[in-house]
């Protein structure tokens, strides 16, 4: 396979539509702050990496327009995609300000399933064998994205910037999401109520409580498992009380399941197992209750849809005039 690397790619001087979405959901949420400034904890600090993230940008539309080839190009839209790292924990410090809405999650669930399923199921399947697979599908959520993106760089590139849009918008379309709907998940909210209320069904109402408490409940499973370790040791970094309805792993999964799907049904093939087992993982490490992870498949295939809408409507961009969208 002929790599290209630094083949030339003419692209004019605007933003990569990446780029361009990026700085709007940016822009979107610096007013946020604006608007919720006495509230917040730290956005002078919030407001200043904002403006770095908007000054690493056009640092690397720089380099690229001295240097325009497929590398630059691949670097420009794969760094917007690595700041979802910064993106994601970023709803917590807007969401942390609302009351939390997990008591409501939590009846809901006890009324449709009558149990909590993501207790029970990790009490049903406490063995390595269940354990590190689901954990190591759980673990496998960035490796799946990153393997999709590249495949699409070094076979399809005249797609890349199209997934590339789709993929980092409908993070972004769950992020506000989480911005406005404060659910922190049972891993979070469960120890902050206690076990004694969650097995008599009791599910109080804890206002703000999540403002000034974090405490990550361990997840189930085989404590001395390897995935089980990476999984602890990832949200112990960059987890947070917030993102869980709907699920964002299932929603996005499944969205690189179908771009898998639609450039070579092989790969899906092999990352279905994987697919599936983070699926499962949602729940088994009590990261979700059953019913974010179920809406998250369900609005899946809208938030593509949407996507998908948005970068034929506003960002074809002259750099892959052969898209086929």
């Amino acid at each position: 396979m002929e790599l290209k690397l630094f083949e030339r790619v003419e692209s004019g001087k605007g933003l990569f539509a990446v780029e361009s979405i990026s700085l709007i959901y940016n822009a979107l949420t610096t007013i946020l702050i604006l608007l919720l400034y006495p509230r917040m904890d730290h956005p002078g600090t919030m407001l200043l990496e904002r403006l770095g993230i908007v000054v690493l940008t056009f640092v690397l539309i720089h380099l690229y327009q001295a240097f325009p080839c497929r590398l630059t190009a691949f670097v420009r839209m794969v760094v917007q995609m690595s700041l979802l790292a910064y993106w994601y924990p970023d709803t917590f410090e807007f969401n942390r300000l609302f009351p939390n809405l997990d008591y409501l999650f939590a009846s809901a669930e006890q009324a449709i399933f009558h149990c909590q399923p993501s207790v029970e199921f990790s009490k049903l399947c406490p063995s390595v064998w269940f354990s590190e697979p689901f954990n190591m599908g759980y673990f496998f959520y960035y490796p799946m994205m990153l393997i999709v993106v590249v495949y699409y760089f070094l076979t399809r590139f005249e797609w890349f910037e199209k997934i590339c849009f789709v993929l980092v918008t409908s993070f972004f379309i769950y992020y506000l999401f989480y911005i406005l709907v404060p659910v922190a998940g049972p891993q979070f909210y469960f120890p902050a109520i206690g076990m004694d209320k969650v097995n008599a069904c009791d599910f109080p109402a804890i206002g703000d409580y999540f403002n000034d408490n974090t405490f990550l409940l361990p997840g189930p499973g085989y404590e001395h498992g390897f995935f089980y370790n990476l999984v602890e040791a990832s949200q112990e970094v960059g987890e947070r009380p917030t993102a869980a309805f709907p699920s964002s792993h299932v929603g996005i999964s499944t969205i690189v399941m179908i771009m898998a799907w639609r450039v070579n049904r092989k790969l899906a093939y092999i990352l279905f197992p994987f697919y599936v087992l983070l699926c499962c993982a949602t729940v088994y490490i009590q990261a979700h209750y059953l019913i974010d992870s179920l809406v998250g498949l369900i609005t899946a295939f809208f938030v593509y849809q949407l996507a998908t809408l948005m970068y034929k409507r506003w960002f074809i961009s002259p750099v892959f005039k052969r898209i086929m969208y």
